[in-house]
């Protein structure tokens, strides 16, 4: 499949939108999309763009700086080395995954006029593939996080392995929310659970039906990826 017409990005949304409870925002995940079809995707309606790699969205931010009111939110691992840049040109950080970054971000976040919107990102079963804390690691880390006053700690981000059924993948995104609540139900000063960032184009109305009210759809919308 080839990448999407702007007609057909924008019927897309709209259709998937109409499935969609009030709750859940839809982010377009835009990793090797052209700022033309962003630009499509944003007159369907989409406000938030999901990007993996600070150069890249650092690029698309010029080019579509015009649209002053997106939101931009970073999907992709962070290293601590570029997460001063980060701060800087994104608005949410859904991939925050050790209790080292958030404190490094934490620091840096201090210096600045407005806090970062992040979530936790959790691996709910075991994933070499993937970066994040186990339940017990982060069930652990809580008092520390819960120190990081200059973020906005707003919820919990999950990607369940690849090749699980239907059955599974939706186990992982219930127990996903269940993990907010347990965190919700905790004494704590600064964190929230207010968010639950979680399903992608091939499993996202498994996680609508589990709670999620943060889908980062990419290749539903724009078809398949193109070096830009």
């Amino acid at each position: 499949m080839s990448a999407a017409a702007p007609e057909a990005i924008a019927q897309t949304i709209h259709q998937i939108r109409q499935t969609l409870p009030d709750r859940v925002r839809l982010m377009a995940v835009t990793k090797q999309v052209s700022p033309d079809a962003m630009r499509a995707a944003y007159a369907a309606g989409i406000r938030d763009f999901g990007e993996s790699r600070l150069q890249e969205a650092i690029a698309k931010q010029a080019e579509l700086q015009d649209l002053s009111d997106v939101t931009w939110h970073l999907i992709g691992h962070l290293q601590s080395n570029k997460a001063a840049k980060v701060l800087d040109h994104f608005h949410w950080i859904h991939s925050v995954d050790s209790l080292k970054l958030a404190q490094r971000l934490n620091q840096l976040a201090g210096d600045r006029p407005t806090r970062p919107r992040v979530c936790l990102q959790v691996k709910i079963l075991p994933d070499p593939n993937k970066f994040g804390w186990t339940v017990p690691e982060l069930l652990a880390d809580l008092p520390l996080l819960d120190d990081c006053q200059h973020l906005d700690i707003v919820g919990l981000m999950t990607i369940p392995p690849y090749g699980l059924n239907p059955d599974v993948t939706k186990s992982v995104f219930l127990q996903t929310r269940e993990l907010a609540e347990k965190i919700r139900h905790q004494t704590l000063k600064t964190i929230r659970m207010e968010e639950l960032s979680m399903g992608m184009s091939e499993d996202y109305p498994l996680a609508v039906e589990a709670g999620a009210t943060i889908i980062r759809l990419g290749r539903v919308l724009f078809g398949e990826r193109t070096a830009i």
